[in-house]
Formats: C-alpha cells, structure tokens, sequence
C-alpha cells in the first residue's frame, strides 16, 4: 500500500470513528463491542516493538566505530528533551494564566488515590536489569534500552568476533520491519476500534463541563508543535515542516489514538528511516530514549492543569509557586517513564509541591483520556524532532 493511500484510509476512518462514536453515545455497550478489534491492534503493536526496539537499539550502537560519537548522540539527545520539556510546562502556564480555564468551574472534594512514585535512587537502579530476559517478559522499556546499549557497545569492542551475533540481529531486524509493514495494514480497523468507544464513552457530555479546559490544552500542544518542533525543523534542521508531517503521519495517528508512546514506536522507527532518511544509528537510539523520557505532552498538561486547579480552588500562585511547578514538572515527567498512571502521579507531585488540593485530580480524571491522546501525539512528535536535530548536529547531512 503507498503511503497516499495508507494516509486516505487512516484518515477515513479516524474522521467515520469520531461520527459513529458521537451517534453511539446512548449505546456504549453496541460501541464497546468492536472495542476487540482496537485491543487486537495493540497487541500486535506490542508483540513486535520489544524485538524491534532491542534489534534496532544493538544494530544502531554496534554500528558506531566511535564510541565518542554514542556519547555525542544522547547527550544532545537529552539536553533537547529537557529544554523542550521546560519550555511546554511554561507554555501550559501562560495559556493557563490568560485564559483561565478553571474560572466558574467548582471542583467537589473527592478523594483520588495516588499510587507511591519512585525516589531519583529508585528510577537509576531500576534501570539496571538484574535479568535481562525479565525485562524482556514484563516490558521494562529502560531496562531493555540499557541492555541495548551495552550490548551495541560489546558488539562493537569485541570487533570481527562480534560480527556473527550482530548478523543474526540484523536478521532478525529484517524480518521484524517486514512484520511491521504488514502490521501497518491494518492501522485503520485499529482506530476503528480504538476510537468508537472512545468517542461513545466520553464524547459531549463529559466535554461540555470542561471544554475550557481541553481548549486551551490542545492550542497549547498546537503552540508547541507549531514553535517549537516545526521552528527546529525550519531553523536547525532546514528541513520542510510538509516533509515531516507527511514521513510521520502515520505513527502520529497511531500515538493520538493508542495514546502510548510505546505503541506509536516501531511505526515511528520505520516512518523515520524510511520516508525522512534518519540514519539508524541515530533514530534507533533517540526514539526508544525519547519513548521512555520525553514527555513534552506530560509537562504541557502539568501546567495548564495545576492552574487549572488552583484557579478552580480560588488558590493565587505566586512567582515561586510557578518556578515550582516549572521544576517539578519538567524533572518529574523525565522520571515518569514506565509508571502506570504516570500523567496523574506526576501531576499529585506537582499540586503538593505548590501546595494544591490533590482533591482536584478526580475531576481532571474524568477527561483524562481526551487530553492523554493530545498528550502523547506531542511526546512522539517531540521525539522524531530530536531525532532530526541530532541527525543534524552528528552529521549534517539532513
């Protein structure tokens, strides 16, 4: 299928599952029966991304005669995740200070259970695998990146008596990609079925309360996208904002409708190998590192949310408070990588440490899962935009 007509389909049947979801919002049962075919997409998704991320991540490492030029590549890749990460918690609070979303909404006093988050020590050791093969089994996205790595790197020290192990992986590589192409097939009977009882469970009625709120959060991923990411692509990449969106459009749609980064990742690797002509050994590091650690969207929605909820709550934070906010969201959301329920977590960290009611989560969390889909679109679309800017800052030759 060409990519004309893979975007056509897409298109049709995000644009169809929006109008069914909408008709069928007084029949969630009849909608949530072809949520089958949504959970068989995903798991496809999921049963070819470990083996081609750690194929991928080796082949990429192993590749580097130059040890130096690694080190280049995730410290460049890192330091624009961060700075684009502060850069959306601020951009979520200016739009939050202007249009003031929770002016007039009365958030009641409910209860919303925390799960405990991991100390800084925590999230360093568990990136160590005791038992890479667990890792493996339980899905641990950083253990198997580090694993990856460290592989890549033996791979690469042990030179010719490497060769045969790093031949069987590209192997295996090879006949992953075909597999993801013929997954790709079916991505528009996945949205089918991801995004109809979607629509139909929490379509107008849950929107209309708080449809502020979701406004200024999507002019906010739009601000980001269209400054942020398509100015380093103009600025630093020289590269068309037209050639992006139409090499990545696909793996764009995948993260707005599974909204999981992890998900959108092995169509992210092929979409950006193939149609913008990242090398591999670039992309297939700073896509599953940014998976795992970028999450642009996550800090964008701290934000605009924490005011949200300070407004709501008649709560004026200071300068400081803010700053708190900045720090707290950017460091917290880079850490938040594999925690289950890490959007909300993350935001608990944020609210307590500025003092606001945790209370006010349980009403954000009634629309979480229409900001979560804008949430990861900006994470993998942040993430593909790294990857040109280290393409470009390594070898200059985008």
């Amino acid at each position: 299928m060409k990519l004309n007509k893979m975007t056509i389909s897409i298109t049709l049947a995000l644009f169809l599952s929006v109008i069914c979801g909408i008709l069928l919002q007084d029949h969630t049962d009849w909608a949530n029966n072809i949520s089958f075919l949504g959970t068989i997409y995903v798991n496809l998704i999921k049963m070819i991304m470990l083996p081609l991320v750690f194929t991928s991540l080796v082949l990429g490492v192993s590749s580097m005669d130059n040890l130096k030029k690694l080190g280049k590549i995730g410290v460049s890749a890192i330091a624009i995740f961060m700075m684009t990460t502060a850069v959306a918690v601020v951009i979520g609070l200016c739009l939050s200070l202007v249009f003031q979303p929770g002016i007039g909404i009365e958030l009641t006093a409910e209860s919303y259970e925390i799960n405990e988050f991991p100390s800084v020590i925590d999230t360093i050791v568990g990136i160590v695998p005791s038992n890479p093969f667990e890792s493996f089994v339980n899905g641990n996205m950083l253990q198997v990146i580090f694993f990856s790595i460290i592989l890549g790197i033996g791979i690469v020290v042990a030179k010719d008596k490497g060769e045969p192990l790093r031949k069987i992986l590209d192997s295996i590589f090879e006949i992953m990609s075909i597999v993801t192409r013929g997954v790709m097939y079916l991505t528009p009977v996945g949205i089918v079925g991801l995004m109809v009882p979607a629509v139909a469970n929490n379509g107008v009625k849950v929107l209309l309360p708080l449809l502020k709120l979701v406004l200024v959060f999507y002019a906010a991923t739009v601000i980001h996208i269209c400054i942020v990411y398509f100015g380093m692509l103009k600025v630093g990449c020289k590269m068309s904002v037209k050639k992006f969106l139409n090499g990545m459009l696909q793996a764009q749609v995948i993260a707005f409708t599974t909204c999981s980064s992890a998900a959108a990742l092995p169509v992210s690797l092929k979409c950006i190998q193939e149609n913008l002509k990242i090398s591999k050994e670039v992309s297939s590091f700073v896509l599953p590192l940014g998976s795992t650690v970028n999450m642009d969207g996550n800090a964008l929605y701290q934000g605009i949310v924490a005011l949200f909820i300070a407004q709501a709550y008649g709560v004026d934070l200071t300068i400081s408070s803010m700053l708190m906010v900045i720090l707290t969201g950017t460091l917290a959301s880079i850490g938040a990588s594999g925690v289950p329920g890490a959007g909300m977590i993350v935001l608990s960290m944020v609210l307590l440490s500025v003092g606001l009611p945790v209370d006010g989560i349980a009403l954000v969390a009634g629309i979480d899962r229409i900001l979560d889909m804008g949430r990861t679109l900006v994470n993998v679309t942040g993430d593909a935009t790294t990857a040109c800017m280290v393409e470009r800052m390594v070898n200059k030759n985008i």
